[in-house]
């Protein structure tokens, strides 16, 4: 049973990894199977309908860890705006972690879905709104910091869909750029966006 186990999450991780470095296009099964070492039947037997089933679980891994990270971050300060800046400067942290480190943005485990986004909004609905779904959990958690300091909701919805948006994009920069520079500079303008 720890063999079986084992093997799905190898296979999960390697495919979300590559899916993050490479995207869903350019990622074959087989190169699947090759990295995360899984005998070539494991891969249907655990996903039986394919890719786009294996897609799906690697959506909502990292939806999973990346709304706990951004929801452990806020819960450490009161104040939304001072919390969403240090949440948001604990990415530039993260932006010189190891490369081997999970919380590392440079790492590709589990730290955002931009490119299935952004690779498959036009031709494959199921993945395109699983990818939705991340995001609108991700940006719940701004909101929900915002009600809780005092926003109005119909506000606060408004500020976290902007938030939500200025993080990914910024990660989308820095990753580019090879700098943090893009996170340090949206962090430096939460309390200005914030202003009541």
């Amino acid at each position: 049973m720890d063999e079986e186990i084992g093997t799905r999450d190898r296979i999960i991780n390697a495919a979300t990894r590559l899916f993050q470095l490479q995207g869903y296009h350019a990622t074959g099964l087989n190169q699947i199977l090759r990295e995360s070492n899984a005998p070539k039947g494991s891969l249907y037997y655990y996903f039986p309908k394919g890719k786009e089933e294996l897609a799906l679980e690697c959506i909502n891994l990292t939806n999973v860890f990346v709304e706990k990270t951004i929801r452990d971050g806020l819960a450490e300060i009161d104040d939304p705006a001072e919390s969403i800046k240090k949440s948001i400067e604990k990415i530039v942290d993260n932006s010189n972690s190891e490369i081997d480190d999970k919380h590392s943005i440079k790492s590709t485990k589990k730290v955002s879905v931009n490119l299935i986004a952004l690779e498959t909004y036009a031709n494959n609905e199921t993945l395109r709104k699983a990818c939705e779904s991340a995001y609108n959990a991700w940006q719940k958690v701004y909101t929900e910091k915002l009600v809780e300091g005092g926003f109005n909701q119909e506000k606060a919805e408004t500020l976290g869909m902007v938030i939500q948006s200025m993080v990914e994009g910024a990660i989308i920069m820095s990753l580019t750029t090879n700098s943090d520079a893009p996170i340090q500079k949206i962090a430096e303008q939460i309390p200005i966006v914030l202003k009541h």
